[in-house]
């Protein structure tokens, strides 16, 4: 961007070119548009930004988020009674959990790695939840489904899970195919992720 902008303005822009997806152009365009067209948007997004950290946390059992304002811990679906605590599914990030929320054909639980084995970012058996995983798989889990998304580092991440998994008895299965190899589970339809559930099979 040019040095003829303001620097409040350079900086906004820098921010939002950090969010995924954003490039400086898209960034310039929301800063533009919020300093140009909306400053009540402006503020109430300042705001809600400011607040973000305080009023949501991370559910202390499965990873997702919890509405901290209710005062409790733990997420709306650990805290639903209707769920299939026999069932587990084991997610990469929030966004996929959403994926399978919008599907409907998830009925158990969740647990969020938040990441993925990947040697070239660093990231090391030693940095998964795996304790956390382990003592909630020993609280009645039958099925562990691993749902990482079908690329090197899922595959990997599945394969190391499955044997770390194998001594607590719970059958732990891999989504079928018809996920694209490659593909992130946040963009897939609700037809294919409730097929690729439905035709899970076990990882050997």
């Amino acid at each position: 961007m040019s040095g003829a902008l303001p620097s409040g303005l350079r900086r906004a822009i820098e921010l939002f070119s950090r969010l995924p997806g954003v490039g400086d152009k898209t960034a310039a365009r929301f800063a533009m548009h919020l300093l140009s067209g909306d400053r009540a948007l402006a503020r109430a997004l300042g705001e809600a930004l400011l607040d973000l950290d305080a009023a949501v946390v991370t559910c202390e059992r499965c990873g997702y988020f919890a509405d901290a304002s209710e005062g409790r811990a733990t997420c709306a679906i650990c805290a639903d009674p209707r769920r299939d605590d026999r069932v587990l599914c084991v997610v990469a990030r929030v966004q996929d959990l959403l994926g399978f929320e919008r599907s409907g054909a998830m009925r158990g639980r969740y647990f969020v790695l938040h990441k993925l084995l990947s040697p070239l970012d660093g990231v090391s058996p030693a940095d998964l939840p795996m304790q956390a995983l382990v003592a909630r798989v020993a609280d009645g889990v039958e099925e562990v489904i691993v749902a990482t998304p079908p690329t090197v580092d899922g595959e990997a991440t599945a394969l190391y899970l499955a044997r770390e998994l194998r001594p607590s008895g719970a059958r732990v299965t891999r989504l079928a195919s018809g996920v694209p190899h490659g593909g992130d589970l946040e963009f897939a339809d609700q037809i294919t992720l409730g097929r690729a559930l439905e035709g899970r099979r076990a990882i050997e």
